[in-house]
């Protein structure tokens, strides 16, 4: 069972490299190898595809979602194929690593703040944070702490369900070895794809509420001037 966690395979100047991260590196190289096939074969499918995302993302962020769909498209792509990579043989599902989670909730912790930045403004959007200014000692801390936490959330999230999921495969296989794999493998990449699409959501709510509420307290900032002019 111990081999069932990360381990590591070899290191680099002194640093450990575990198995999830050479699996990593695997499916990079897959992912891009096969969008370029993709797109080149059958550019039709794939534009079906995004513009299915495109409106999914745009009814869950309420305001078209093209301008976020690089970043977005290109989470829900890497953690649908790092959940599912592990059915394949001598590889491994990167996410069941908690730096692989920890890293993805970070990387959406901080897209919150450059799109809402690139939206409204630096000045526009800390003062949002803030609001309302004067109780800004009160606020911000609150605000901040809210934003880790949903981090913090994210990350045992997706964590959570993949080993859990994995844990449970893996149990089954070795109780009823010859009738368990097949449905097992499907059920594992299913719940795979479904954390992907959680994961991904969350992201793109997140985003859009982080810029709905600088929208709003700037214009209603901008009606309080017009109001006192």
């Amino acid at each position: 069972m111990e081999e069932f966690f990360p381990q590591d395979m070899f290191q680099i100047f002194g640093i450990g490299v575990r198995d999830t991260v050479v699996s990593t590196w695997v499916m990079m190289g897959l992912v891009v190898g096969i969008v370029i096939i993709v797109k080149h074969r059958f550019p039709a499918a794939l534009e079906m595809l995004i513009i299915s995302l495109s409106d999914m993302l745009s009814d869950l962020m309420k305001r078209p979602a093209e301008p976020y769909l690089p970043f977005l498209g290109s989470l829900a792509l890497f953690i649908a194929t790092a959940n599912i990579i592990g059915a394949a043989p001598m590889l491994i599902s990167p996410t069941r690593d908690i730096n692989t989670p920890t890293a993805l909730s970070i990387v959406v912790f901080f897209a919150v703040h450059y799109f809402g930045i690139r939206a409204m403004g630096a000045l526009e959007y800390f003062k949002s944070l803030a609001s309302p200014v004067f109780l800004a000692p009160l606020t911000l801390p609150l605000e901040i702490f809210g934003q880790l936490s949903r981090t913090l959330s994210l990350t045992l999230r997706l964590f959570g369900n993949i080993i859990s999921t994995e844990l449970v495969v893996a149990v089954i296989f070795l109780l009823v070895p010859l009738i368990a794999p097949l449905p097992l493998i499907g059920f594992s990449m299913f719940t795979g794809l479904l954390q992907a699409f959680i994961f991904t959501a969350l992201a793109a709510v997140f985003i859009g509420e982080g810029i709905e509420a600088t929208e709003t307290d700037v214009e209603a900032n901008q009606s309080t001037d017009t109001e006192r002019s």
